[in-house]
């Protein structure tokens, strides 16, 4: 059986995705879109899917559910004209044109399951977990992985916060929380923060801010409904101890989900997408990346959106000249 093959394919399914997808296919580009079925361990619609309320999307002023968000999303994607496919991408070819992608169970055969003209790579990141007993338990119920969306929710206003990690991003997670938290407790595995100095200074400096240097979390507990306090131990002295804390906010990095195309596109030293400045262009002609497989800074879902965007319109104009 010979491979399907598309002008274009989106390979992810959060906002960049849906949003390239949307642009693509009103485009009269025929888009098709790899969902993937609990790739990188997301149902599809990508991380927003383990996240309650979005607060902060434009166009929802009470808010709304992000599983409902990205169900939306992708219900306009339809409608526009996307084919949607519910399976997962699990090899890529791009060093030859068209490029070839095998679909999950047939990455073993010599010959693809789908060739594509151009492809979107909007497979996002993870972010680093601890795994912590009780974390499974209270995840998105006093325990989650960015300040930014999270910090303004209720249940975290005017309580003591922890934030796990010593490095720039929980400097300025922990700052940002002291907007809505009554204190911030920040646990840093070293006996030194990572931050840089400007960072440091200012997050020692704070008054709702206090630092436990060689301090981890040991277990999360609550109180069936939500998190009220964290375990910790001194790495040094093995001395155990508790914090109540009615959130707890992981710093300590991503993993964007980079692994298809490892050795064929240029990375980072963190394995992100490397990108020209200002546009969705990769090292390789044809392959546009976008949302956080290739944005280390911002991490939102607006700003995901944006760059699904122009990775659409990129392609587009690649696509046209192509056939010119």
């Amino acid at each position: 059986m010979s491979p399907q093959h598309h002008r274009v394919t989106v390979i992810g399914s959060g906002p960049a995705g849906h949003t390239a997808a949307i642009y693509l296919a009103r485009a009269q580009m025929q888009p098709i879109m790899f969902e993937g079925m609990m790739a990188n361990g997301f149902a599809p619609g990508g991380q927003l899917t383990t996240t309650t309320d979005v607060e902060n999307f434009p166009g929802f002023p009470t808010g709304i559910q992000g599983g409902e968000l990205m169900e939306r999303m992708r219900e306009q994607s339809v409608h526009c004209g996307t084919v949607i496919e519910t399976e997962t991408i699990t090899k890529i070819d791009v060093s030859s044109r068209p490029f070839k992608l095998w679909r999950e169970g047939s990455d073993e055969q010599a010959e693809s399951t789908d060739t594509t003209d151009a492809v979107v790579f909007a497979t996002g990141a993870s972010a680093k977990r601890m795994n912590l007993p009780g974390e499974e338990k209270y995840w998105q119920n006093g325990i989650s992985a960015c300040a930014v969306c999270d910090g303004a929710v209720p249940i975290f206003r005017n309580k003591p916060l922890v934030v796990v990690g010593g490095g720039d991003s929980a400097a300025e997670e922990a700052i940002y929380l002291t907007k809505y938290g009554s204190q911030v407790h920040v646990l840093v595995r070293r006996d030194v923060l990572r931050a840089s100095k400007v960072m440091a200074d200012r997050l020692l400096k704070h008054p709702k801010v206090i630092v436990h240097f060689n301090t981890v979390p040991t277990e999360c507990i609550g109180n069936g409904d939500l998190l009220t306090s964290v375990a910790t131990r001194n790495s040094k002295t093995g001395e155990e101890g508790s914090i109540e804390a009615s959130g707890l906010f992981y710093a300590i990095g991503h993993v964007p989900s980079t692994t298809l195309l490892q050795g064929q596109v240029e990375l980072d030293e963190t394995g992100y997408i490397k990108t020209v400045p200002g546009t969705t262009h990769t090292s390789v002609e044809g392959v546009f990346a976008a949302g956080d497989v290739q944005d280390k800074r911002y991490r939102q879902a607006i700003t995901s959106a944006g760059t699904g965007c122009m990775a659409a319109l990129d392609a587009e104009r690649y696509l046209t000249e192509l056939e010119d």
